[in-house]
């Protein structure tokens, strides 16, 4: 039980300032940008708003959780299911300190790998998304196409920052906290149960049965590009094949447990099966054909460049402790109003009170 709660609140100081960032940045968005100038960017099924806002993602060096707030202010906004989806599975797989740590610690193959698959995936959600939607192509929350908000862009540049920061932690905060702190338990009760050794041993074993077990490991732990990059150059370090590394990072970073859950709700089921889905079946397919690709003719090339890995660091924010922990206790205190909140109105509603 220790174990829980000790991973529960390492969770949550990890994710706890770039979810404060991230309401704060929607909620500005929020304030100043017009629905229709989104609609127009984003508000579209064109390949090219797809490219766009996963380039977009990738130059963002954001958790796994602290990008879904931006990625479901994107949405409400007026973005189309494809790039939000794909927005969703950009920012934290492709980053600038996760590329050049990965060429630091992992070599040239692994990670021009690792750079072209994260750009790929994102793409192919996008596009599948697009297509097969259906009524969650469009948020039911999105301004309708076509209406200028003429009232709201004459209101002072304060006061719209103001109300959009209002939105941001009042609404959008409240419902995104509610979930991901569900979530943020159900993971940490993975890794309490799942001893870190039984995960380091089994990733080490070379077999199919393993590539595809890695996936769905990946793709339900919390993983973070920055922090896990080390641990599988140790991976591979120890003999490791190449293509279970691979997916295991690549499914790990794109979802985890709170960020399936959170979407499932504040989206809809169909978006978790597409994403999550073509995520897992992503993974397999690109460890697999590593693994014939390089076969017995990999060798892994540590440099360790120590300036690739001071590079890395110097772009990878890092947070006080103090800060961590004050944005913790602020996620945690929003997501238990949440709860109470709904719980209230659930025996409101049933009239119990």
């Amino acid at each position: 039980m220790n174990s829980f709660g000790l991973y529960l609140w390492e969770m949550l100081k990890t994710s706890g300032p770039w979810l404060i960032i991230s309401f704060t940045a929607c909620g500005l968005i929020h304030g100043v940008l017009r629905p229709e100038s989104l609609q127009r960017s984003l508000g579209n099924k064109k390949f090219s708003s797809i490219v766009k806002v996963t380039i977009s993602g990738m130059f963002l060096p954001v958790c796994s959780c602290g990008v879904l707030p931006l990625s479901i202010g994107l949405y409400r906004s007026g973005a189309y299911l494809g790039p939000t989806l794909a927005f969703l599975v950009a920012a934290p797989i492709i980053n600038p300190a996760a590329i050049i740590l990965s060429y630091a610690l992992l070599g040239p193959q692994i990670s021009t790998i690792y750079l072209a698959s994260g750009f790929l995936l994102p793409v192919i959600i996008g596009l599948t998304a697009n297509r097969f939607g259906g009524k969650l192509t469009v948020s039911p929350h999105s301004p309708p196409l076509g209406i200028t908000l003429t009232c709201e862009v004459q209101e002072p540049l304060l006061h719209r920052l103001a109300g959009g920061l209002k939105w941001g932690f009042e609404d959008l905060a409240v419902q995104t906290c509610r979930f991901i702190i569900v979530g943020t338990g159900v993971a940490a009760l993975l890794l309490a149960v799942i001893p870190a050794t039984f995960i380091q041993n089994y990733l080490s074993n070379p077999q199919f049965l393993t590539l595809i077990g890695a996936t769905l490991l990946g793709a339900l732990m919390y993983v973070c590009a920055i922090a896990h990059i080390p641990f599988i150059a140790a991976l591979v370090g120890i003999g490791t094949a190449p293509g279970i590394a691979l997916a295991f990072l690549l499914s790990g970073v794109s979802t985890n447990l709170p960020k399936m859950i959170s979407v499932w709700k504040l989206i809809g089921k169909r978006a978790v099966l597409i994403f999550a889905g073509i995520v897992v079946v992503y993974g397999i397919a690109v460890g697999f054909m590593m693994n014939l690709i390089f076969a017995d003719s990999f060798l892994p090339q540590f440099e360790r460049s120590e300036t690739g890995v001071a590079l890395a660091g110097y772009l990878n924010l890092q947070f006080p402790d103090a800060v961590k922990t004050a944005c913790a206790v602020v996620v945690a205190v929003i997501a238990a109003y949440a709860w109470v909140t709904y719980v209230v109105r659930l025996l409101r509603r049933r009239r119990i009170v």
